[in-house]
């Protein structure tokens, strides 16, 4: 019998937060956008499945859903979850080798922040960049 360890959940978000920034790539290039973008995109919404995947903590079957969405010159990347708790960001030390990822967010993005989902438990953070150049 074997159990997953730290090492192993921190490789599975990792994977998992990689895939979906990818699959966002493919969205943005049938879309047309691209470049500087398309890769800041990519990683407000790692860090965002990430944030989520690490702190939701949501009951089986109730999952973490994703949407992307374009309007008023803007690119809005969102991650819903079943947790009510509010994503903050923090002042990691030197030595700590997490908790940067909000801080990249906020620093990278045109404007973030967290809703309640409209139709169901939790919240929704979402991040926006602008599509002017």
């Amino acid at each position: 019998m074997s159990s997953a360890g730290p090492a192993d959940d921190h490789q599975a978000i990792s994977r998992a937060a990689e895939a979906l920034a990818e699959g966002l790539g493919c969205t943005l290039a049938v879309w047309k956008i691209d470049g500087e973008v398309a890769l800041t995109a990519e990683l407000l919404l790692s860090e965002l499945v990430t944030n989520s995947l690490r702190h939701a903590r949501v009951p089986v079957g109730r999952e973490i859903g994703v949407r992307i969405a374009t309007y008023d010159g803007r690119l809005r990347v969102e991650v819903a979850d079943a947790n009510d708790s509010r994503p903050e960001v923090r002042e990691p030390t030197d030595e700590d080798e997490q908790g940067r990822g909000l801080a990249l967010v906020e620093a990278l993005a045109l404007r973030w922040g967290c809703c309640p989902r409209r139709h169901g438990i939790g919240k929704a953070t979402w991040a926006e960049l602008s599509l002017r150049p």
